[in-house]
């Protein structure tokens, strides 16, 4: 899991259960993405609540999560 601390201290990263991060202090959660299927079963990753694109189509849903985890790492939690 990747965090990213800003200098006032606020830590921004993907959420995961893979630490508790209620441990860090005060959460506020915010979807920052969909990922959804289209009417041909193909999956989409929709960026559109952190003002990026809608990434796609994939054949497997997985490839949708992979794509949607990259594309957030890169350009919404970049640090700098």
């Amino acid at each position: 899991m990747k965090l990213v601390i800003a200098p006032g201290g606020a830590v921004r990263c993907l959420y995961t259960e893979s630490i508790d991060l209620a441990s860090l202090g005060r959460l506020a959660i915010c979807r920052a993405s969909y990922v959804e299927p289209d009417e041909a079963g193909r999956w989409h990753a929709d960026l559109s609540p952190v003002a990026g694109p809608d990434l796609g189509p994939f054949s497997h849903r997985s490839e949708a999560l992979a794509a949607e985890e990259a594309w957030l790492e890169e350009h919404h939690l970049r640090t700098s």
